[in-house]
């Protein structure tokens, strides 16, 4: 089945070639001139941007939205794809083996002869093959871990890395006093005014609150998003509650404005 003929298929078995006939189609001379135009670089905002959608919708648990934002996350995977055959370093078919090849081979205790009772075990050996497959096992233990990561979830990546050879607090309460800790540091470093120590102790406060999120089994990165959320609607709130006592935003004095967010919080 040719190119053109593939973009029409209707066969259940065969979405994944349509799909990549379009992206082509899209490509080549007389397609489509924004995509025409795209590089890697151009369409990294894109790929964030749209795996960023896809956890908002787990998030939600609306799967028939989960479904819709999947396939844009598929698009930037055959998308990338596209450009790379185009500069004849490799297609998606190479993408797809090697990360077929890459769970056999990490999948020992599946496809293989090894064993690996329970969750903890497979982690330890996913590991130890990976830091075997790239090399690592001469290098720092937490090198490269979570490279290219946003900040929040990057250090909780580490914060779990570390954990699997022992090194976290025994019990929560170690955690929230580190927090105290960080905190009281803070406030030293503003009374002092040295403004690199106090940005310095700032990371170091988010760093602990992270550690928090992950004893307690929570993603960081979804607990801010929430918690946006939560302010967003909240101020929205406020704003309609200003507006109807016949205020702006910007008329409102602090004042005002704390008043009518302790009214919003009523709401909830």
């Amino acid at each position: 089945m040719t190119d053109a003929e593939m973009i029409d298929c209707p066969d259940d078995g065969r979405q994944l070639e349509r799909l990549r006939a379009i992206m082509h189609r899209l490509r080549a001379p007389g397609g489509c001139p924004w995509d025409a135009e795209q590089t890697h670089q151009s369409l990294v905002s894109n790929l964030i941007e749209e795996a960023y959608e896809a956890v908002d919708a787990i998030t939600r648990q609306d799967h028939e939205h989960l479904k819709e934002e999947l396939g844009d996350v598929l698009l930037q995977v055959v998308f990338h794809s596209e450009l790379a055959q185009e500069a004849g370093r490799y297609n998606l078919d190479d993408v797809a083996r090697g990360i077929s090849d890459k769970l056999v081979h990490r999948h020992p205790h599946v496809f293989g002869e090894s064993s690996a009772g329970n969750s903890d075990a497979v982690l330890a050996q996913w590991d130890a093959i990976k830091r075997a497959e790239k090399g690592d096992e001469e290098k720092p233990f937490l090198h490269g871990v979570g490279k290219g990561l946003p900040a929040l979830p990057r250090a909780a990546k580490l914060q779990k890395k570390a954990a699997k050879v022992g090194f976290d607090w025994p019990t929560e309460t170690g955690v929230i006093a580190k927090i105290r800790e960080e905190l009281h540091e803070v406030q030293a470093a503003a009374d002092a005014q040295d403004a690199d120590a106090v940005s310095e102790e700032i990371g170091d406060l988010l760093f602990s609150v992270v550690n928090l999120a992950r004893f307690r089994g929570a993603d960081p990165e979804i607990l801010m998003a929430r918690a946006n959320d939560k302010f967003e609607k909240r101020f929205a709130v406020m704003e309609k509650i200003l507006t109807e006592q016949g205020l702006s935003l910007h008329a409102a004095t602090p004042e005002q404005m704390d008043d009518a967010w302790n009214e919003a919080k009523r709401w909830e």
